[in-house]
């Protein structure tokens, strides 16, 4: 296997990381409320959760979970909760180390129970594990390709998205600032819960 052959998953993986949604849009307020080194559990759960369910797409899971439309509805609607509860956490949330301020940054089990329940994230593992099926071997080798690709562009994608919100905190000084920002973090995620639902 060439890096050339391995090219087109890889930019497969980071198209579909690095776009914004909800992992992306959480990456961002955590970097700007704790900074990059206590956002790491968060994106490290993500990363994990989104090349896990790469990996058991590839095995077949992801197959039989998206051929239950129950499930699917179960998932959609456990996703959105828990998406309006972190929206509603950012948008009252003021500026950090404040008494309005998120108290601890979402946890690595947090991150990866988001990706879980994420119907459009087993759509696009299904399909990468269909598109790249000739990569590999068989099903545990694509299992393990998919997982750690789509692990590390996830992980990297996630990295630039935290910066940037790590950058956009060190040029925010009023109070007004941080809710402008929050109430905007919490509107793009309440958008992305949109693209759980649409089909």
């Amino acid at each position: 296997m060439t890096l050339e052959s391995l090219l087109p998953l890889i930019l497969f993986a980071l198209v579909s990381t690095i776009t914004p949604g909800g992992a992306t849009t959480l990456a961002t307020a955590s970097g700007a409320h704790f900074g990059f080194r206590r956002s790491i559990p968060v994106m490290a759960g993500f990363s994990l959760g989104l090349g896990s369910m790469a990996g058991a797409a590839a095995a077949g899971l992801g197959s039989l979970l998206l051929a239950f439309p129950a499930l699917q509805i179960a998932m959609k609607t456990l996703g959105t909760l828990y998406l309006l509860w972190l929206a509603l956490r950012i948008g009252r949330s003021g500026q950090p180390n404040s008494a309005g301020g998120m108290a601890k940054p979402t946890s690595f089990a947090a991150g990866v129970w988001m990706l879980w329940h994420n119907p459009k994230g087993w759509a696009v593992t299904v399909g990468a594990a269909a598109s790249f099926a000739m990569l590999a071997s068989g099903p545990l080798a694509l299992a393990m390709l998919l997982g750690l690709t789509f692990s590390l562009m996830a992980a990297f994608s996630l990295s630039l998205w935290c910066a940037l919100g790590q950058l956009l905190a060190r040029m925010l000084r009023a109070q007004w600032q941080w809710r402008a920002l929050n109430l905007v973090l919490a509107l793009l995620l309440v958008v992305s819960i949109i693209s759980l639902w649409s089909d």
